[in-house]
């Protein structure tokens, strides 16, 4: 198992926009294979940053997901519609 965090800072007033995206997104994370769990949280002392803590079987997993086309698909989105700054991946080992 691996803990994944994946750091987003959205365009102000774009936080719903973002919110109601990931929840769209979790339909397709859940039936990724390897996936175990995900959850977004904002931080309290900067409303335009966010983390999804995605809980992987391994590694590959997340790499596979990270190459699908829906992944990109919605990168391609956030880069130009919701992100003000290149998203950060940390993986954070079993």
């Amino acid at each position: 198992m691996i803990t994944v965090g994946m750091n987003y800072h959205v365009i102000d007033g774009k936080q719903e926009v973002f919110e109601a995206a990931f929840n769209k997104v979790i339909a397709a994370l859940e039936a990724a294979p390897g996936h175990d769990n995900s959850h977004l949280y904002v931080d309290i002392n900067d409303k335009q940053s966010y983390c999804i803590v995605s809980q992987w079987n391994d590694e590959a997993a997340f790499g596979a997901f990270m190459r699908s086309d829906e992944f990109r698909a919605v990168a391609d989105w956030g880069k130009e519609e919701i992100l003000d700054q290149r998203p950060r991946h940390q993986i954070y080992g079993q």
